[in-house]
This record gives structure tokens, C-alpha cells and sequence, in this order.
């Protein structure tokens, strides 16, 4: 059974007079703004888990764009980079889910952060590109651990009727951050250099930790039994169910799409049209902005409409249609005027203004429209997998079973994709990724509907 959070509100929907319209549930109040959940102490600390950890991603990817300039590496190798943070991942996360499930999860949140302030540290320390890839390895060790627990936590500790609400909040928290890492971290980039850039990701992954250490309640959701949670039996019942296989079949296909796009459009932006790191953040904050703005609104309306399997579907298919925009960029000289920003005049910062050449404008419209789709889709699946591992006591596991479907496919994307880049050319990788990730949804809708989707647990499951 899921425990409820400690405050009063958080299981508030469950008492919420319900109207049927047109087969969807529908609550006729509107407390399910996601603001709402800020009143918690515990969600507080959980989100600033995952700010620390969306900030560092996407300070970091701005900065491997840097590496790829740098050390004028190739697309193959650029794709190593995404590869060899995926790869740990892939091995770790079944038994890290189980260590989830059966152990501490708060102290595991707290190692997950202190990792990543070594991580920091030794991305400072790197001199050529095995550096990198080793301190994306580790990196990528310590983002799991983050974004596991962190998942497992919150669907826990959220109300019975409120996971979508809890978890669509949650990543919009990651949004808003990943954005503040596109935004200020480029800028720190750009006008002071990495050290100043890693030093500050540490110091905010240290306040996370003391927030979580001083706030969030010792072992959330409660210890699960070793012989029964996230072992062999309980995975294989997990998989047993319709609904998660369905799911697990289909993040293979949108994570080998999906981490394409995140791998290689800031490189793209980059090396392609010489963008600086500022410049590429404001890309990226762009799509950032759409993700963070629309994901806990979408969430509520998963909790209130069900049918979360067509918001999946309608989420991946707009990202595909992003994905396709990205190589149109090389076609926007001549006809997308660019863009001079004037500067205020501080010490470091460029003079003469930030030229934002054509290509930016599609880039960054493409990028928006895939944040757009990420809201309507993470929250529904996320929500989906938290109500299959509820009913075997083991959310941990079927968190990991989400990420073992993605990681197989992050592990491969950007490598191929990258090799698929040298040997053809941008349209022809961009497009790739974007009908892998059509396909992928196409089998994921005949197999959710010509099988028994699993049922909808019950308060005392």
C-alpha cells in the first residue's frame, strides 16, 4: 500500500466530489493547481533533489558541446558521450532499483548527491576526451541514483488520487531547472569557464543535500521486504502485466529517438553554427521553458481524464515532429533575418552584442515543440508505472524496469545516430530518430489496446 504524505491536503482529491464526461473522470474542483503540493515540506526537499540534478545535465550538455570543439572530435565520438553515460546506467539499474525498494531511500538520495559533487570536481581536473567520457560514467552512476529514488520517492509519498499530479510537478521542478542550467550555466560558461561553472553546480547539490538531510522523513515510503521487492519473481510479475510491457517496448523505440535530439542539438548548434555556450542555453531554455510551464497542469489532467495511454502517444508523436524540424536550421540563411543582442557592459562579457544567427530560430522552435511534448507525456507514464509497481509493493522496480527500456536504447542512440550522421548526413539522422520513434508508438498503441490493460488499483491494494 502507498504511504500518504505526512500533511493534510496531499490525499485532498480522493474526497473530491467526481462527474463522468464521456467516460473520463473528472473532479469538479480545482485545487489541482500544482502549486498546490509546494505546501508539503518533504516535496520541497525532493525538489530540490531534482533541481540540483536537471541543473547539472544540462550545464554539463552545454559543456560537452564545448569538449566536441575543443578536442574536434567526430560525430561518432560526440555520440560516446551520451553512450557512456547510459551504459552505467543500463547495468545499474535493476539492482539499483531493488537496493531502492529493500533499503534507505533517503540516505541513497544523499550518496546520489555527494557523488555528483565529485562528479563536478573531476570534470574540472579533465585534460582530453577519455577524460570525458570516464567522468560521464560517473556522472551518469549518479544521475540514476538521483532520479530513481527520487521518482520512487515521490510516487510514495503522494496522495492515492494525486501521483500524476505529484509527478507531473516533480520533473516540471527538473524543467524550471534545467532551464536555470541552459540559461545560467551557458552564461557562466561563456564568460568565466568551466571551474566557475562546476563550482557553483556544487554548491547547489550541497544545499540539496542539507535540505534532504534536515527535512525529508528517514526511510520514505517504508522498507520493503529483500525476498520480495525488485527481485527476480517480482520483476517477471511486473512484466507479466500488459500495461508495463507495453510501456517498456515502447520507451525503447522514444529513448533512441529522444537522446538523439538531446545529444547532438546543442553539438549541432555549436559546431555547425558557431553558437557560443550562452547562446546555446537560450536554445535550450526555449524547450525547457514549454516543459516546465505545461507538465504539472497536464499531470492534473491525467489524474482527472484517464486514458493516459493516448496522452503518451500524442506526447511522442509531437516529439518526432520536433525531431524532424532540427535539420530544417540548415536552411535558414536567407531566409530567417538574424539577431544582434546588445550586452550591458560587465567585465568578461563579450562586446559588440551576441549575434543569434538564423539557424537559432529554428532550433529553438524545434526544441519548444519537443518540451511541449515531453508535458503531455512524462507525467502519464510516469503516473502508469507507479500504479503497476504499487500493486506488488514495489514502485522502485518498475521505475527501473522504465529505465532499463530507456537506457537500452540511450546506450545505442547517439553512437548510431552519430555514426549515421558521418556516413549520410544531419536530415538523414534527425529523421532516423524521428521514425523510431513514430514506430515505437505505433506498437505501443496496438499492443496496449488488443491486450487487458492491467487494472486500475484500488485504495488498499
Amino acid at each position: 500500500m502507498t504511504a500518504t504524505a505526512t500533511t493534510s491536503w496531499s490525499s485532498a482529491s480522493s474526497s473530491e466530489s467526481q462527474r463522468v464526461f464521456c467516460g473520463c473522470r473528472v473532479s469538479v474542483s480545482t485545487v489541482g493547481s500544482s502549486l498546490r503540493v509546494f505546501r508539503d515540506p518533504e516535496f520541497l526537499a525532493m525538489s530540490g533533489t531534482a533541481f540540483a540534478r536537471a541543473q547539472a545535465y544540462s550545464t554539463v550538455a552545454i559543456a560537452l558541446a564545448l569538449y566536441a570543439g575543443i578536442f574536434d572530435v567526430s560525430s561518432t565520438v560526440e555520440g560516446l558521450f551520451g553512450t557512456a553515460f547510459a551504459l552505467v546506467q543500463l547495468i545499474i539499474v535493476l539492482p539499483l532499483g531493488r537496493a531502492i525498494d529493500t533499503g534507505n531511500a533517503k540516505r541513497w538520495l544523499l550518496f546520489g548527491l555527494g557523488l555528483n559533487v565529485a562528479v563536478f570536481f573531476g570534470f574540472m581536473a579533465i585534460s582530453n576526451v577519455a577524460g570525458v567520457i570516464v567522468m560521464r560514467v560517473f556522472q551518469g552512476v549518479a544521475a540514476s541514483i538521483l532520479w530513481l529514488t527520487g521518482s520512487t520517492v515521490i510516487g510514495e509519498i503522494s496522495g492515492e488520487d494525486e501521483q500524476g499530479l505529484w509527478l507531473g510537478t516533480y520533473n516540471q521542478v527538473g524543467a524550471f531547472s534545467s532551464l536555470f542550467g541552459d540559461l545560467v550555466g551557458g552564461a557562466i560558461l561563456a564568460v568565466f569557464g568551466f571551474t566557475a561553472a562546476y563550482s557553483v553546480l556544487a554548491g547547489v547539490t550541497l544545499g540539496a543535500g542539507v535540505l534532504v538531510y534536515a527535512v525529508l522523513r528517514d526511510n520514505p515510503g517504508g522498507k520493503k521486504d529483500a525476498e520480495e521487492a525488485t527481485g527476480r519473481e517480482t520483476l517477471e510479475s511486473l512484466l507479466s502485466l500488459p500495461t508495463v510491457r507495453a510501456l517498456v517496448g515502447f520507451r525503447f523505440g522514444l529513448s533512441f529517438g529522444k537522446m538523439a535530439v538531446i545529444t547532438f542539438l546543442p553539438i549541432y548548434a555549436h559546431t555547425e553554427f558557431g553558437m557560443n555556450p550562452f547562446v546555446v542555453g537560450g536554445l535550450l531554455a526555449g524547450g525547457k521553458l514549454t516543459k516546465a510551464l505545461t507538465q504539472g497542469y497536464v499531470g492534473n489532467l491525467t489524474d482527472q481524464w484517464g486514458n493516459k495511454h493516448l496522452f503518451i502517444a500524442t506526447g511522442a508523436m509531437l516529439y518526432a515532429a520536433g525531431a524532424l524540424l532540427i535539420p530544417l536550421a540548415g536552411f535558414a540563411r536567407g531566409v530567417v533575418p538574424s539577431v544582434t543582442l546588445t550586452l550591458p557592459d560587465v567585465a568578461n562579457a563579450p562586446t559588440g552584442g551576441i549575434d543569434l544567427p538564423p539557424a537559432f530560430f529554428v532550433l529553438s522552435g524545434a526544441y519548444m515543440v519537443c518540451g511541449i511534448a515531453d508535458s503531455i507525456r512524462l507525467p502519464a507514464s510516469m503516473a502508469m508505472f507507479v500504479e503497476e509497481g504499487e500493486k506488488f509493493d514495489a514502485v522502485g522496480g518498475a521505475f527501473s524496469l522504465r529505465s532499463v527500456a530507456w537506457k537500452v536504447g540511450q546506450v545505442i542512440g547517439p553512437v548510431t545516430v552519430g555514426y549515421v550522421w558521418d556516413a549520410a548526413s544531419v536530415g538523414f539522422a534527425f529523421g532516423l530518430a524521428a521514425t523510431l520513434i513514430v514506430a515505437a508508438t505505433a506498437v505501443f498503441l496496438v499492443v496496449y489496446e488488443t491486450t487487458s490493460p492491467s487494472p486500475e488499483p484500488t485504495v488498499g491494494d
